[in-house]
Formats: structure tokens, sequence, C-alpha cells
């Protein structure tokens, strides 16, 4: 990475440590602290995350790191969904949503990165203790779990629980996250000049400002939102600063 890039991404990690935590994480703490630990010991989870950390773009900013992120919220995200219900059958599907977490991003480099990463997925998981019918309601989650795409159609509540809860946990990590590591990540695997960064500043914060509006569970849609301006908050300093970086590098 070179130094501006680097430079870029210290100081964001600095304005991060600065901001408010979102309140997803206290609201959904026992939650969270359940799929924590499942994610860490649960022995499925242990051969899953050996199993895709050679599909994963750790340079591109959608590694094992962001899709450790999605994976624990999204689990997260179903047991807040289910309270109240069969604790047995919310924890199995908490599971399999951080399956679906680790997998999701397994073909982010290839044209319709989405569809291909469902397909995979059912090859990767092929041997997995596993009912076809889990299997299928992962695949289904990671096909639809695109922004700004068509809706893919189910009539699995099950399926469609997964795949909203991914859903929100991925456009979660558009929010501070963005600005902290992921963008500077793929401008460097991409090797894009800092002034051409700039200039694409107003259509990617647009983009982003857009996302505000599509979260899918209730969850999501409480705490989406301030996910996202968070971000957009830390982007416009982000913004002037690269500005001031850009005419010092000038002068």
């Amino acid at each position: 990475m070179n130094k501006t890039l680097l430079r870029m991404k210290q100081e964001a990690k600095s304005l991060v440590a600065e901001q408010e935590m979102p309140g997803f994480y206290q609201a959904c703490a026992p939650e969270l602290d359940f799929s924590r630990t499942s994610f860490f010991d649960h022995p499925l989870i242990h051969r899953l995350r050996e199993d895709v950390i050679p599909f994963l773009y750790d340079d591109y900013g959608h590694g094992i790191d962001h899709s450790k992120k999605v994976a624990i919220e999204g689990g997260a995200i179903v047991l807040v969904e289910m309270k109240g219900g069969n604790m047995t059958r919310a924890r199995h599907l908490a599971l399999l949503a951080q399956m679906a977490g680790l997998l999701h991003d397994i073909c982010r480099l290839e044209e319709d990165h989405a569809a291909r990463g469902a397909e995979l997925s059912e090859t990767i998981l092929l041997d997995y203790p596993l009912e076809k019918e889990d299997k299928e309601r992962i695949a289904f989650a990671i096909a639809d779990h695109e922004a700004f795409s068509n809706r893919k159609q189910t009539e699995d509540p099950e399926a469609l629980l997964l795949s909203k809860a991914l859903y929100d946990a991925d456009k979660f990590r558009w929010g501070p996250d963005n600005f902290a590591t992921t963008l500077w990540e793929m401008c460097d695997y991409n090797d894009i000049p800092v002034q051409e960064i700039l200039d694409r500043f107003p259509s990617g914060v647009k983009k982003i400002e857009e996302v505000a509006s599509t979260f899918r569970t209730s969850v999501g849609q409480t705490f989406g939102p301030q996910f996202i301006e968070l971000g957009l908050s830390l982007g416009r300093d982000i913004h002037e600063r690269l500005i001031q970086v850009i005419q010092e590098d000038q002068d």
C-alpha cells in the first residue's frame, strides 16, 4: 500500500475510535455474545473457516475479518429476530447464518459474485453433515445478498430470514468499516490513484446513502441507518482530509 493510502487508513481508524459505538452492539449484546462464542467453538464453523480461507480476498477488503464480522452479526440478528420462538431452531438457523456469512464473498472478484458464490457454497458444503434444505437455504441467502439488485424469491420463511440477516450484517459494513478499511484496501488492490479516489468520492457516498433504506430485518431497520450515518460522517471527515493531503503533496 502506498504511503498516502496507508496514512489515510491510519487516520480513518483513529477517527473511528473517536466515534460512538452503533447501538446494535449494546442492544443485542446477549445475542452477539452467543454468536461470537459459537463462531469460535462450534466444530462446523471451525471447519468452514479453514475451508473458505483460500477463497477470500484479504487484500480486497473482503477477507476473513469482513466475513467473520458478517457471520457473527448475521447469527446475532437471527437470534434477535426469533426471540420468543423455538430457541433450538433459532440457534440452528443462527449457525446457518454464520456459515452464509463466511461463504458470502468467496467469489467476490467474479462477475455476478453472489450467484457464483451461491453455487460454490453448495460444492464446499457437499459433505458437511447438514440437511439438503439447509444447504439450499445458505445458498439462497448468498445469492440474495447484493444491494440494488432484483430480490430472489422463496416460499421458505427460514431461507428468507437467513437472506435478510446476511444482507443486513453485510450492509452494516457499509458504515464505519467502509471508510476505515475497505475503501483503502480496494483502492490499493486496484491501484487507483489518490486523485481518482477523490473524484469518485461523491458517487460513492451517494450509493452508501441509498443503502440506508434497504435493510430487511427489524434489527437492520432499527440499527442499520445509524451504521450508515456514522460511516457518512466519517466519510465527510475523510473527504476533507484527503483534499488536504493531495494539496500537501502538490506543494
